[in-house]
This record gives structure tokens, C-alpha cells and sequence, in this order.
């Protein structure tokens, strides 16, 4: 059997790159599956590292011929989605997937791949805390985290849809529960 998924969705903010890095450091047999976006590249970021940067013109391109095991229009032309070779290219490497999505993704990815894939949605303590934490983080203006929080929650209805809710009021005991998750999950072979 080939590897499997773990997929960690979660709210703009609510710690799950944090909690993704931290599981990519324990050994797991996992590699990061690199999005892509039409978003612009920020300055911290690197090509085929934290995204596949496409133009909007080349993202419809490989839609349409089918590159992509999922994929969503997040706000108008800022496209985000996971090539099918992405995750081909992990599991030929003999290692399991471990996704960083937006809940969309999440819910897409887990209907796609059924019980090959664990799915864990990041819950913020409350729509507050997650505001603060984007307000601290920096990198958006006032008008793009009104948008955020907005969609978080909404975001956070749909927490019931995933295998697993870990509520993120603790870094170390998300942490920690996540990768009990994953090690149970994936020592299923």
C-alpha cells in the first residue's frame, strides 16, 4: 500500500503551520505537500518550498487538464490547490503526506482519499484569540483580518466535518495531541 495523508486544516491563525512544522521534525516518515497559489510570493517564502507561485493563467491551464487532486478559488483570482504529482512525488520518495490546507481543502482532500487520510481541523480558542494572533502576526492591514476573522467563522462550522478537532489554547498540548493522532494513524499499515 502506498503512504498515507494527514491532513491539517485549520483558520488563518489558528496555529496550524506551527503545529505542521513541529510534526515534520519528529521523524514521522512525513513530507510537506507544496500547494500551489496565485497569490503573490511574500518575503520570507521560497518557490517549491512553502508554494508553487503560478500566474492565474497557468493555474486555469493545469485545472483544465486535470493536474490538480484538488483546488479552490479562495477570494477572486487567488487560486490555491494540490497537484496530483506533489503527492505521486511524496509517496514515490516512500513517505506519508502531510498537508497544511485551508478547511476547504481539508474537506475536498479527506473526500477524495476516504480512510487513507487522516483529517484534523486546528480550533482556535475563540474567534478573539485568533483575531489577536493575526493583529500580532503583522502581515495584513486592518481590512484583510476583518476579512479573515469573517471567513474563520464560518470556517469553524465546518470543524465537525474532520476526523479529529484539536483546540489549539496550548501550543505544547496541540502539540502533542496531533501527534499522538498521526503516530496512531499512521502505525495502521
Amino acid at each position: 500500500m502506498k503512504g498515507r495523508l494527514v491532513i491539517i486544516s485549520a483558520p488563518s491563525g489558528a496555529g496550524k503551520t506551527t503545529i505542521v512544522r513541529f510534526l515534520l521534525s519528529e521523524r514521522l516518515n512525513l513530507e510537506f505537500s507544496v500547494s500551489a497559489t496565485t497569490r503573490k510570493i511574500r518575503n520570507n517564502e521560497t518557490e517549491g518550498k512553502d508554494y508553487y507561485f503560478l500566474s492565474v493563467q497557468e493555474f486555469r491551464r493545469r485545472i483544465d487538464n486535470g493536474d490538480f487532486a484538488e483546488w479552490e478559488e479562495v477570494y477572486k483570482d487567488h487560486y490555491y490547490g494540490t497537484l496530483k504529482a506533489e503527492i505521486e512525488r511524496i509517496w514515490n520518495n516512500g513517505n506519508h503526506v502531510l498537508f497544511d490546507v485551508d478547511v476547504k481543502g481539508g474537506i475536498s482532500l479527506k473526500n477524495i482519499f476516504g480512510d487513507r487520510a487522516i483529517s484534523i481541523f486546528i480550533m482556535p480558542p475563540s474567534v478573539e484569540e485568533l483575531e489577536k494572533r493575526l493583529l500580532n502576526r503583522g502581515t495584513d492591514n486592518a481590512d484583510k483580518i476583518k476579512m479573515r476573522v469573517m471567513k474563520a467563522s464560518e470556517e469553524m462550522k465546518s470543524a465537525d466535518r474532520f476526523d479529529y478537532i484539536v483546540v489549539n489554547d496550548n501550543l505544547e498540548k496541540a502539540q502533542s495531541e496531533a501527534y499522538n493522532l498521526v503516530t496512531d494513524f499512521i502505525g495502521k499499515e
